[in-house]
C-alpha cells in the first residue's frame, strides 16, 4: 500500500502498477481478515490465562491489561460478523460491525497506550523506590530494555491508532482523510517494529 500509494501519487483511481499493488494490498488484508477468524479461541486462552492479573503488579496496569483484553476479545466477533455479512453468509448490513469493530480496535490499542506510559512511570519510579527498599533493584540493563520496549509499543500502538481512527466514519477526528501511501507508512512502521520485538522476543535484555 505505501508503494502503491506513494506512485500513484493525486491520480484517483489509481491504474497501471501503482493500481496493481494497491489491489494486491486489498487482497492481502482480506487475507488477513480471513484468518483471524480462527483467533478467537487463542484470544480467549490468554485473556483466561492473565484473569484478574498478577497480584504484584500495579494495579492500574492490571485495570487497563484487563481491558485490553476485553476489548480485542469483543472485536473478533464483531469482524467475524462483517466479513460473514459481505460474503454474503449472513444477510445484516456490514458497515456497522466494521464500525463497531474498528473502534473496539481502536480502544484496546488506546488502552494499551495508557498502559505502556504508566509502566513507563513506574520503571521511572522504581530507582528511588529501591534506594528505600532491601530488595535487590533491578539492573540498569533490565530496566534500559524495559523502557525501549515500552517505548517501541508505544509508536506502534500509535501508527495503529491512526490508521484505526482513519478507517472510522468520517467526521470524527481525521477520519477518511488519509490518503493510501500515508496509510501503508504507518502500516509498515507498525509492522517494523512487531518484526523487530518478535526477534528479540527470546532474549528480553536486547530489546
Amino acid at each position: 500500500q505505501l508503494a502503491g500509494g506513494a506512485l500513484a501519487g493525486p491520480q484517483a483511481p489509481p491504474s497501471g502498477l501503482p493500481g496493481s499493488l494497491l489491489a494486491v494490498s486489498a487482497q492481502l488484508s482480506a487475507c488477513r481478515t480471513a484468518l483471524r477468524l480462527f483467533d478467537d479461541f487463542a484470544m480467549l486462552g490468554y485473556s483466561c490465562g492473565y484473569g484478574l492479573g498478577p497480584k504484584d503488579e500495579d494495579v492500574l496496569v492490571r485495570g487497563l491489561s484487563v481491558l485490553c483484553n476485553l476489548a480485542n476479545q469483543l472485536y473478533y466477533p464483531c469482524e467475524h460478523v462483517a466479513w460473514a455479512a459481505d460474503a454474503g453468509i449472513i444477510r445484516v448490513g456490514s458497515r456497522k460491525w466494521w464500525t463497531l469493530s474498528t473502534a473496539l480496535w481502536a480502544s484496546s490499542l488506546l488502552l494499551g497506550i495508557l498502559r505502556s506510559l504508566r509502566i513507563l512511570f513506574q520503571l521511572r519510579r522504581k530507582p528511588r523506590q529501591h534506594q528505600c527498599s532491601t530488595s535487590s533493584p533491578p539492573s540498569r540493563r533490565e530496566v534500559k530494555a524495559r523502557v525501549k520496549a515500552e517505548v517501541l509499543s508505544v509508536l506502534a500502538d500509535l501508527a495503529d491508532l491512526s490508521n484505526a481512527i482513519h478507517w472510522l466514519p468520517p467526521g470524527f477526528l481525521w477520519a477518511g482523510r488519509f490518503p493510501p501511501w500515508l496509510v501503508g507508512l504507518l502500516g509498515t512502521i507498525s509492522s517494523l517494529i512487531g518484526i523487530y520485538q518478535a526477534s528479540r522476543g527470546g532474549n528480553s535484555e536486547a530489546v
